[in-house]
């Protein structure tokens, strides 16, 4: 606030003493009100990055400081300009807290920021600062050209941001080779430093343990010493003689367990060695210093000396030291006179041990006859010296003891050294290997000051590479250098990332190109292929309309059934086509399963009776009546594998069953029991089947179906079943000659089956048949009707003894709106109808004999209907009945029987046949081909409608102009200069626009218009209603889908005029 109060008193004053304005102060104020708010709204618009543009150093100072003079203006206004602009910085920033849809950013208001600045920015800057042309024109030009120094500068800044983008990778990579060199030296120093301590730890506790065990072992020595001058020399006479010593120190060697052996020698003068040898009764003998002898009178007499220091006592271990001289050698000699002159145990350097040979020492104590205080002079410890005790120390056994006590003794080399010369150490114990490895070194006191020693350790083995240190260091350089890469290859492969594009681009475009010309190949292939049929099958029809003798008309009938298997296969192999190239599209369309099962049975009627097969479908309950997704693929699919199942079954049934998946999990009846199938013949175990199909899950928004086809047929061989869903290929060629076929069939049943989201299996046995099961997944749609009111509250007793064909027949009643009971057996269903109230009875022929249905009319007379059901070529008539239901039950079958039964009153209207919906009509046929208009016209002026032909799409637009007499038009998809789409679109137009002009009329013109294609790729149902088409036929025209197409508009009769 300060700093816009101060920035709004200087602009105040410098606007009033410029003169700037037309009027007095208050004008000068508002004009100055007014550039402020307008600098407000430009900064505003501009953003943070406009406003710190003004404020930058290259502009607000360079440009200020330039026309200073020229504009005479101090230093203090460009301050105050200055501030006013931070004030208007700081507005910006707040205004974008509040809206944080708005972005003060200079890349996003570049454009707006550069217009702002080239025309209102130096009129804002002259304004504010003088009211002189020449100022205002040095104020464009600096704009003008700090502006393109700018973009210059920008152009120069993003160079040099490559530069130091490669500089600042470089420098990253070097310093990340850096980080991970000083990573692996600062882990293997501490790795290095670990296994150190470790060594130093077990060094030192090993050299303490042998430190504290050799002191025990000393004090033991010493308190012998004690033990031998009170007993031996100090009485007369001795208490102690070679036996006594022997045994003694036998019983205590486990208080000395680093000792090998202990002796004791008798200070022996010169004077007195004669007198000394005759009480001993031996020679004293001189030590042999190169140990080849152990055996006593093997040794040489010890030469002429001052004094001697013969063993008189020993350990049994050592008794074959007795009666040699312990002063023989210059050390030894050293050693025991350092031993009395001090007091102290004293010991010498490593020697080699008779008959062990192994390296020891020896440590020795003086025995003295009285005792001596600390401070006793050395005249007086040597006149005092009446003997001496020394006790041997076999080195490496002892150290090899003592580490055998330790758990982790295999893991450290041990090397004991005399280090009392330090230029020549003595190896003490340990081998002699070198080993480079980390040493530690524990120094090993002894008790003697004048020696030296220590234990050296190494780790038996080498270290293990410190693998850790080299993963971590080489991941971070890996790391470091796949950055580097990447950075590197982002600014190198941006280039060809757009060279890329553009080819895929291209090739994009030819390979659309490409599959919309394989696409238009096929389209042609199958019209030029269906065009010709279209004319033999409706020519061979109208050959069998006309009088035949029986042989012309099975040549004619079998012609004709050859044509439509070429049709077939024609069709399969384009649905191939399709699957392969993509381009297979599944419909979303609601339908009904049930009703789309019992059209697929009926196609198979004929098959089925010729074979004498039972053929049945049951949908379970639990199946929602209307269901969303493709019913023509469904259908494909399902006919696929019931046309395979009649044409490889001679004999028992084929069953088609549908259930939700989750009904799989509790089924019990598919374990191929024959008193569970449909016609009492062994199946194939169908849970099987079921459990290697992928499991699903049903959503709110999903219904996932399983179907199942069962056959007893032939089976499939198990060397063929690998190769069962291969396209083109068959089980074997035998099979292949006897059934007919391509082999394909299978194979886009399994690719429609993955398209709809499920899987196929299926399971055979040679002998007995095949069963094959496929999932679907739909969803669910609205029911579209109830059952039939007419049959609304009817009961029904079902006799049967087989489980699965009575199920079959009380699915079919329930969906007549007919209650339903299974009875087993004759017993139980005249015991029901004895105390029930049944409208009927349908007993299986099987279940029911002649005894029953006379005791049936016996009893209750015509009052219950009693229906057989039976195969149309094994059941009998008989009077007891009131119907024969035919198998394979149908709704309609099981409906026209029960309407046809004596005494039924229920009032019906049959459909209305072909012929009489099209009796009358008049219709139009556009086809460019003769022939296939022959054909078009010749069977609908069959079925008494008067055709009139038309061979091209304009001629057909100017005959259906309003008003024409056509009911309806037959119109071919493919023709030449217009086509059929154009040609319905014209005619659309045209209808629109009459019936705007008659829009008061109670009536409006629109004749049906019906596609008549051979192109089974592209004439689909979505494609002719955007064309204004209301169904399509396909060729050759059959009369089945001919009447589906024509109900849905000629159930009312239509004027054959209708005037404008």
């Amino acid at each position: 606030m300060v700093c816009w109060v101060w920035g709004r008193m200087s602009w105040s004053w410098r606007v009033r003493n410029s003169g700037f304005g037309c009027g007095g102060g208050g004008v000068k104020e508002a004009v100055l009100w007014v550039l402020v708010i307008f600098a407000g709204l430009v900064g505003f618009s501009c953003g943070q990055a406009f406003c710190g543009f003004l404020m930058s150093r290259m502009f607000s100072y360079e440009l200020l400081r330039k026309n200073a003079l020229a504009l005479g203006i101090g230093r203090s206004y460009s301050r105050s300009l200055a501030s006013a602009f931070f004030v208007f910085e700081q507005d910006c920033n707040r205004v974008l807290e509040k809206k944080e849809s708005l972005r003060c950013k200079w890349e996003n208001y570049e454009t707006v920021a550069k217009l702002l600045l080239k025309f209102f920015g130096s009129a804002i800057v002259a304004g504010l600062l003088n009211r002189k042309a020449s100022s205002f024109l040095a104020t464009l030009h600096g704009i003008y050209s700090t502006f393109f120094k700018l973009h210059y500068s920008k152009k120069k800044r993003s160079s040099r941001c490559r530069i130091l983008r490669k500089k600042l990778l470089f420098i990253g990579v070097v310093a990340g080779v850096i980080i991970s060199l000083w990573t692996y030296f600062i882990m293997s120093a501490n790795i290095t430093a670990r296994h150190k301590e470790n060594l130093s730890i077990m060094c030192d506790e090993r050299a303490r343990m042998l430190q504290d065990q050799f002191n025990v072992s000393m004090n033991h020595v010493h308190a012998l010493a004690i033990l031998v001058s009170t007993f031996h020399h100090g009485k007369l006479p001795s208490a102690i003689d070679q036996r006594t010593f022997a045994e003694y120190t036998a019983r205590t060697a486990f208080e000395r367990p680093l000792t090998s052996g202990v002796a004791c020698a008798l200070r022996v003068v010169h004077s007195q060695r004669e007198m000394f040898e005759k009480e001993q009764g031996w020679t004293i003998k001189k030590m042999e210093t190169g140990g080849q002898s152990t055996v006593r009178d093997r040794l040489e007499p010890a030469p002429v000396q001052d004094e001697y220091a013969p063993v008189i006592f020993s350990q049994e271990t050592v008794s074959h030291i007795i009666s040699i001289d312990m002063m023989s050698g210059k050390e030894d000699r050293d050693n025991i006179i350092r031993a009395r002159s001090t007091g102290k145990g004293v010991l010498t350097s490593p020697f080699k041990l008779l008959k062990s040979n192994h390296l020891g020492v020896v440590l020795t104590f003086a025995v003295y006859n009285r005792d001596l205080n600390a401070d006793a002079t050395t005249e007086d410890r040597v006149k005092a010296t009446v003997g001496y005790l020394g006790a041997s120390f076999d080195m490496p056994s002892l150290v090899e003891k003592l580490l055998q006590q330790l758990a982790s003794k295999q893991n450290i080399v041990v090397n004991v050294y005399d280090t009392t010369n330090a230029s020549c150490p003595l190896r003490m114990y340990g081998p002699d290997v070198p080993n480079p490895g980390l040493l530690h070194v524990s120094h090993v006191d002894f008790g003697d000051p004048m020696r030296k020693h220590e234990m050296h350790c190494r780790f038996k083995q080498n270290l293990p590479p410190p693998w850790s240190v080299m993963t971590t260091s080489t991941g971070i350089l890996v790391i470091i250098l796949l950055l580097g890469h990447i950075f590197n290859a982002a600014i190198n492969r941006i280039e060809k990332v757009e060279d890329d594009y553009h080819e895929m681009r291209e090739l994009k475009g030819r390979a659309e190109a490409a599959d919309v010309a394989k696409s238009q190949f096929l389209a042609t292939v199958s019209h030029e292929i269906r065009t010709p049929m279209n004319g033999v099958l409706g020519m061979l029809q109208m050959l069998m309309d006309t009088d035949l003798d029986a042989t012309q008309q099975d040549y004619a009938m079998t012609a004709q059934d050859s044509g439509k298997a070429l049709i077939a296969l024609i069709n399969e192999v384009l649905d191939q086509a399709k699957i392969e190239s993509g381009r297979l599209e599944l419909e979303a369309v609601p339908f009904d399963v049930r009703a789309l099962l019992d059209s697929i049975l009926s196609l198979f009627f004929d098959k089925s009776l010729e074979k004498g097969i039972e053929v049945a479908v049951y949908v379970s309950d639990l199946v929602p009546e209307v269901l969303v997704g493709d019913p023509g693929r469904f259908r494909q699919i399902i006919t696929n594998l019931l046309g395979n199942s009649i044409k490889f079954t001679d004999g028992g049934h084929v069953f088609v069953s549908l259930h939700l998946t989750m009904e799989a999990k509790s089924d019990t009846a598919g374990d191929g029991d024959p008193a569970m199938s449909l016609s009492g013949f062994r199946v194939v175990d169908r849970r099987r089947i079921w459990d290697t199909l992928k499991t699903v899950v049903d959503g709110p928004e999903t219904v996932n179906v399983l179907v199942t086809v069962e056959d007893t047929g032939v089976g499939i061989p198990p060397e063929a079943q690998a190769r069962i869903f291969m396209p083109f290929m068959q089980a074997d060629s035998s099979m292949s000659r006897t059934y007919g076929g391509t082999g394909i069939g299978l194979s886009i049943s399994k690719c429609l089956v993955r398209r709809m989201g499920g899987n196929i299996a299926f399971g055979s046995e040679p002998g007995i048949g095949t069963t094959f099961s496929f999932t679907a997944s739909f969803r669910p749609g609205c029911p579209c009707r109830p059952g039939i009111p007419e049959f609304s509250g009817m009961t029904a007793l079902v006799l049967d003894p087989c489980p699965v064909r009575a199920e079959v027949t009380r699915y079919h009643l329930c969906r007549l709106g007919i209650g339903c009971h299974i009875v087993p057996s004759p017993a139980t269903l005249l015991a029901l109808l004895s105390r029930s109230n049944v409208d009927m009875v349908l007993a299986d022929e099987e279940a029911c004999g002649s005894d029953l249905l006379a005791e049936l009319r016996r009893q209750h007379g015509r009052r219950v209907k009693v229906f057989l059901v039976a195969a149309p070529r094994r059941h009998c008539q008989h009077d007891d009945v009131d119907g024969v239901v035919t198998k394979p039950l149908r709704p309609s079958t099981i409906t026209a029987c029960i309407r046809g039964a004596p005494g039924t009153k229920i009032e019906r209207s049959p459909p209305l046949p072909l012929k009489s919906i099209l009796s009358g009509r008049r219709i139009l046929v556009v086809d460019d081909n003769a022939v296939n208009r022959k054909v078009a016209a010749g069977a609908l002026t069959k079925l008494g409608a008067h055709v009139t032909c038309a061979d091209s799409g304009k001629a057909a637009v100017e005959m259906l102009r309003p008003p024409h007499p056509f009911h309806a038009c037959f119109m071919d998809v493919q023709m030449p200069e217009m086509d059929g789409f154009e040609a319905t679109t014209q005619v659309r137009s045209t209808e629109r626009i009459v019936n705007e002009e008659i829009a008061a009329a109670d009536y409006e013109w629109h004749v049906p218009i019906l596609a008549m294609t051979a192109d089974v790729i592209q004439a689909t149902q979505a494609e002719c209603e955007r064309a204004g088409m209301d169904g399509y036929v396909s060729k050759p025209i059959e009369e089945e889908q001919l009447y589906a197409a024509v109900t849905r508009f000629f159930d009312v009769p239509l004027p054959l005029s209708k005037p404008l």
